[in-house]
């Protein structure tokens, strides 16, 4: 497989991390390696994890890095092609023939189409970065049909002939593995697995994320979210649940309510679940000052 030229001015994994951090994003050596690899050879970087982990920021701060574009495909149960790739704008072609009258008009021209995030991709490769956002949510075939766009990154419309890609778009997947996905796309991507970030991580992430929190605070709180996360919860506290209990707590502290009592009262911030507020309530004090 031949090496894309450099499209970063950055010639490894470690500067390419600093260049992350730069953007507001701490990744290990393992997340800085897997996207470095996926940019210089060309491939696709699929990110799996558990959600709220940092998947989508990570592709948010790779096209910050590469001073890109962000183009974003949410996937969802029965998601199909013509929402991933283009439509035409059928009101306005209606209004077209009607202000023409008997004279001609081109239904088909760029002002009738409406360029979705996949064929947006191709346009302008060099300008933007593909988030195939949560593509486990999709349907299976959905997923089929993805793998064949990965292969030769063209789309082909009827109507004006087929779209291709002059060079490869950078394109990074996410996955939360609420299913499996089919072997031929993960073998086509450049994999990576990211998972909750140790205490002394997640600390400094708060810290980078929540400039008004003070360092005890960011490690009491990421000691706390560690406790809760042994728990079985049916949504754990991601990271960004971390960061804003740890805001949160923190603006209840400056008004007056005491340590841990502010980071109790604001416990709606870290858990969005009644059940998990039910099962935790008995022992939420515990968990806390237990990790304080």
């Amino acid at each position: 497989m031949a090496v894309r030229p450099s499209i970063l001015g950055i010639d490894g994994p470690e500067p390419l991390a600093r260049s992350l951090r730069d953007a507001q994003y701490i990744a290990d050596e393992g997340l800085s390696t897997a996207a470095y690899l996926a940019l210089a050879l060309g491939k696709p970087l699929l990110l799996e994890g558990a959600p709220g982990v940092g998947k989508t920021e990570a592709a948010k701060a790779i096209a910050s890095v590469l001073g890109r574009e962000l183009i974003r495909l949410q996937c969802y149960e029965g998601i199909d092609a013509a929402a991933a790739m283009y439509e035409w704008n059928f009101p306005r072609q209606m209004l077209a023939i009607r202000q023409a009258g008997e004279g001609y008009v081109n239904l088909y021209a760029d002002d009738y189409l409406i360029a979705r995030p996949l064929l947006l991709a191709l346009q302008e490769p060099r300008a933007r970065v593909l988030l195939i956002d949560e593509i486990d949510r999709a349907d299976p075939e959905f997923e089929a049909f993805l793998l064949e766009f990965l292969s030769d990154f063209s789309i082909s419309i009827p109507e004006r002939g087929t779209i291709r890609a002059a060079e490869p778009p950078v394109v990074l997947l996410t996955s939360n593995r609420t299913r499996e996905l089919h072997e031929a796309l993960r073998r086509r991507c450049v994999y990576h697995w990211i998972g909750y970030p140790d205490p002394a991580l997640e600390a400094q992430i708060v810290m980078m994320r929540a400039s008004s929190v003070a360092q005890e605070t960011a490690h009491r709180v990421t000691a706390a979210v560690n406790r809760l996360r042994a728990e079985p919860l049916a949504k754990p506290p991601g990271v960004a649940e971390t960061v804003e209990w740890a805001e949160a707590a923190t603006l209840l502290h400056n008004q007056g309510a005491a340590w841990p009592a502010a980071f109790a009262r604001a416990i709606g911030v870290a858990l969005k679940d009644q059940d998990d507020l039910a099962f935790t309530a008995p022992r939420l004090d515990q968990l806390i000052t237990g990790a304080a």
